[in-house]
């Protein structure tokens, strides 16, 4: 017996996706700073967004409120303020895809260009590591044989010719068991992660054009990191800086070479 329930359910599966919407959202420069300022998974005040993109407190307000009709920002209130953030990593794994093949920003100042420099090197993409940093743990974790499935690499042509509904997973990762050893001693444990999501994913890392970990454990990976204070936030967002401790730390656990 068919219910209302299952006739909406249908005409949901049955409806196109508004595409243009959220690309008319996103192509807008001030609002797209404002997006890849969320893109580290934090809420940020309505004060740091106007400085991130260079506008005034009135019209980061009118451009928030566009965001989130549009269902790409949520808010949370603490106290007399209200702290911003990205509806979730479909929206920070957009903004990557779409970086893939975006032109570079022109650098005006030495403060863009040692922004741009620190984004390569390490960054957060929604709650996961990114960068060269990223790309490299990544790498550790398939040369040291705790993940298997790929070597890590992108080839855009074969993942879209052979599975292209599945463009950015076309690859299945999977944990062997060394690798969930290894990350019981670490602090995190691959059978305990939070959330529904799928444990191990992959994003195309936009400055490097390989794979950086995601997923359930991906996330969970890169908040130990930051427990252990091997990780550190910048200044600007999405920056992350490797500590001192992060380099001995990430050596002698993944045998990853990298320096502070």
């Amino acid at each position: 017996m068919r219910t209302a329930t299952h006739e909406r359910a249908d005409d949901r599966l049955r409806q196109q996706t508004d595409v243009a919407r959220a690309a008319t959202l996103i192509a807008d420069p001030s609002r797209a700073r404002i997006l890849k300022a969320l893109c580290d998974g934090r809420a940020l005040p309505a004060g740091a967004l106007a400085a991130e993109a260079g506008v005034t407190a009135q019209t980061v307000s009118a451009h928030l409120g566009k965001l989130m009709d549009g269902g790409l920002v949520t808010a949370d209130r603490d106290g007399r303020r209200r702290y911003y953030r990205l509806t979730g990593p479909e929206v920070s794994a957009a903004l990557e895809a779409l970086a893939l093949i975006a032109p570079p920003l022109p650098v005006t100042s030495l403060r863009e260009s040692g922004v741009a420099n620190a984004l390569h090197r390490a960054r957060t993409c929604y709650d996961h590591l990114a960068g060269q940093l990223g790309v490299a743990l990544m790498g550790s974790l398939i040369e040291g044989g705790l993940l298997a499935g790929h070597d890590g690499s992108h080839h855009p042509r074969a993942a879209v010719r052979d599975r292209p509904a599945a463009y950015g997973h076309d690859v299945d990762y999977r944990l062997t068991d060394e690798g969930r050893a290894t990350l019981l001693a670490f602090g995190v444990d691959p059978e305990g992660l939070p959330g529904r999501r799928p444990a191990i994913r992959y994003c195309v890392d936009w400055s490097e054009h390989r794979h950086h970990l995601a997923g359930g454990l991906g996330a969970a990976v890169t908040a130990r990191l930051f427990g252990l204070g091997w990780l550190r936030h910048g200044v600007s967002p999405r920056v992350v800086h490797l500590t001192d401790a992060g380099t001995r730390g990430l050596a002698a656990t993944f045998g990853l070479a990298a320096e502070a």
